[in-house]
């Protein structure tokens, strides 16, 4: 099936998933598809050796097949929209990967959660150039056992839901296939995207629920 979007991107695209989903690699898949060169924004922070090893397996994945100079990577653990406002740019897309560690971050630091994202959404609604954002669906397991667990829970839910509103296209990504939820959807083949093949971390994919 042909797509009349080809080598485009609407301006907001937000891809979620649960662990071990492909959605990271699905985000990767659209940004590679779309452009000849993209902007990584990582929140991810290597604090400890199994996120050290998932930040290498992530990069591996981006070089393979000689796409290295595709992606310029920028680590933004907490200022996403001073990165957006200095980095989005027409001709460059931009993956956040991922929404959910950037919460983190901005719990474990005691931010205001409320004004970082209302920031967010500005930025995201000024952004200069088309923007993929990454970020776990974490309601659909059990319920956490501690209030932090939960109220982490309720306030990624929340976020999610406040870019889906803003997003013009939602994708939800299960076992590698993605599933449009808002905007148009496309073929696969349209951005170059290839069946997902399945990889596993060190920890057995236990560990996704610390990154996209």
């Amino acid at each position: 099936m042909s797509s009349p979007h080809r080598g485009k991107l609407p301006p907001l695209t937000l891809v979620l998933g649960g662990a071990r989903s492909g959605k990271s690699r699905f985000a990767e898949a659209l940004v590679e598809g779309a452009a000849e060169c993209g902007t990584y924004c990582a929140t991810a922070e290597a604090l400890d050796d199994e996120m050290r090893t998932r930040i290498a397996v992530h990069r591996a994945r981006r070089d393979h097949g000689r796409r290295g100079a595709f992606w310029r990577t920028i680590e933004t653990p907490l200022g996403l929209a001073d990165t957006i406002a200095a980095e989005a740019n027409p001709g460059r897309p931009m993956l956040i990967d991922c929404l959910t560690l950037w919460l983190s971050n901005l719990l474990a630091a005691e931010a205001p959660i409320d004004d970082a994202f209302a920031t967010l959404k500005r930025a995201l609604g000024d952004a200069a150039g088309p923007i993929v954002l990454v970020a776990n669906e974490v309601g659909l397991g059990l319920v956490p056992q501690t209030p932090l667990g939960r109220d982490f829970r309720d306030a990624a839910g929340r976020l999610n839901q406040e870019i889906a509103s803003l997003a013009d296209r939602v994708v939800f990504v299960a076992a590698g296939l993605p599933l449009f939820l808002k905007g148009d959807p496309i073929s696969p083949g349209c951005f170059g995207i290839r069946p997902l093949t399945p990889t596993l971390s060190p920890d057995g994919g236990e560990g996704e629920n610390k990154g996209g």
